[in-house]
Formats: structure tokens, sequence, C-alpha cells
């Protein structure tokens, strides 16, 4: 019996294990999604100085700087220059389009050419995956020299929302996961020393000896005094050859009559009332006496 809870406490905190393990894997995850986010960020930065960096050459300027990219809101960001420059609508749209090719989340976006003196938008056009719902206009005009910053608007992706709601999805699964475990894997109840002496578990089956009662599945069989004698021989000593005569010995002995025939007849009853649950078994072993066998 001690055995039994042993396992069965080995079991809910396997179970617990389980869950804190699948827990922290989850945590992890949401960080590692969280690293990958910043990686695609500072490179689309890079890509975004670098349509800085070719757009102040087509303006023929080769020695002043791209400003740092400054990230204007979430999916927005800004092109600054260090000094003046003009472009022409189409090369704009071209650079763009080109470099943004690379990035694999940017099928999407808008792009406004603003006048940092004014503060308007100098030119602007949209871009969809789908040619078709693309809207450029003004496409053979050159702007005039002036300080511009670019601004490039990516449509969201529903990646980052799906990254930052996996880890808050798996938390209620988790939970519900662990209730139906350890809903699943009722605790017996905590027996004191005196029933401890009385009341076996043999796998799911409870046998209480002194009421001479078998309790498997919640069905409760009684048990004659022969039966139960027999049976706490067996629940002593769970999966271990008893021989014959040892049987005969104890149960009959005070009788003082000894029915070989009589022991086979018990072991049949006692079968019987076992066959609620299959992995408790009496076996015979030949030339020895039984066993009671009771499988994991």
């Amino acid at each position: 019996m001690h055995l039994s809870r042993n396992l069965f406490s080995g079991t809910r905190k396997y179970l617990l294990g389980l869950l804190l393990l699948s827990f922290i894997s989850v945590v992890c995850l949401a960080f590692s999604i969280n690293g990958g986010d910043d990686f695609t960020t500072a490179r689309r930065e890079v890509l975004l100085r670098r349509i800085g960096h070719e757009l102040l050459l087509q303006s023929g300027d080769s020695t002043s700087r791209v400003l740092p990219v400054k990230k204007i809101a979430e999916n927005e960001y800004q092109i600054r220059f260090e000094n003046e420059l003009t472009f022409q609508s189409a090369s704009l749209v071209n650079t763009i389009r080109r470099l943004l090719a690379k990035d694999p989340l940017a099928d999407d976006y808008i792009v406004n050419v603003i006048n940092s003196a004014n503060s308007s938008v100098a030119y602007g056009y949209a871009i969809s995956k789908n040619k078709k719902d693309d809207i450029v206009a003004c496409i053979g005009r050159k702007q005039p020299k002036a300080r511009y910053m670019v601004n490039i608007k990516f449509k969201p992706t529903g990646i980052n929302t799906a990254k930052s709601g996996y880890l808050l999805g798996s938390l209620p699964f988790l939970a519900f996961v662990g209730f139906i475990f350890l809903k699943s894997v009722k605790p017996r109840k905590t027996l004191t020393k005196d029933q401890d002496k009385n009341m076996l578990y043999l796998g799911s089956a409870l046998f209480d000896a002194k009421n001479r009662k078998l309790i498997i599945n919640e069905k409760t069989t009684d048990l004659t005094g022969t039966e139960s004698r027999l049976l706490l021989i067996f629940a002593l000593s769970p999966n271990e050859t008893i021989e014959r005569s040892r049987l005969q010995k104890e149960i009959w002995e005070d009788e003082g009559v000894i029915v070989g025939r009589s022991l086979d007849m018990f072991i049949s009853k006692l079968r019987k009332k076992l066959e609620f649950d299959p992995n408790i078994k009496i076996v015979v072993i030949r030339g020895k006496g039984y066993k009671l066998e009771i499988s994991a």
C-alpha cells in the first residue's frame, strides 16, 4: 500500500513537473521570439539607411550623411538626411521597391516624403502585394531641392500580434491540461495507522480485510472469512510465489482438516471476484503454488 501511495505521489509530481517545464518552455520561446523581432527591426533599419544612401547618390551627393533611421510609430520609420537633396519620383519609387524586396515582411507599405521646412507632404504613394492595388502618381516629376524626410509605414502583418499573444494563449491551455490531468488522477484518502493494518491497495482495488470487503472501480464485493484470510496472505506478498502447503496450513490447520481441493475452490472464487480489475490475477505456479500478480 505504501508503494502504491508513493507511486501515486510520484505520478503527481511528474505531472506537475511536466506542466512547469511546459510553462518554462513557452516563456523561453516568447523571449526568443522577441529576440527575433529585434533582429528583424535592425535588419530593416539597415535597408532603410541603404535607401537613403542611394537617394543621396541620385541627387549627386556622395559626401553628406544619412542620419540615423528613426522609428516614429509602430511599423513606421523615418529616413533623415544631413543636407538638402532633390529626387525624381520614378527613381524614388523604383529604389525603395528594389531594396525593400529584400525584406520578406514589406509587401505592403506607404511612402510619404515630408518637406522639413513646412512639414508638408511633397510626394507620396502606396505599394501593395497585389500590384493592381498600387497607388503611384506623378511618376515623371522631379522635386525641387529641399530638406526632405522619407516616412515609410509598413502594413502590420499580424505576425507580431500573434507572437505576442502566443504566450498568453498558451497559459490557459496549460492550465486546462493541468486541470484535466490532476482531476483524472484522484488522490486516495490517507489512512491512519489502524486503518493501514486492515486496508490494503492491490493495484486500483482496495481490500478491507477487517470488514471482508473488496472495492474495485467503486464496486464493493463481500468476501467470506476464508476468502478474506486467503486474499490477505496474497496481499501481503504481491507478485511473490506462495507455496501451496503454506496456504493450506495457514488457512485450514486450525480447523484440523486440510483438503487440497478446498484451496482450489476458494482460489477459483477469489479469481471471479477479482476479475473486475484485469490488472489483478491469481496465477498458478506449477509445482510450487500460486502468485497474486499485480501489473502496473
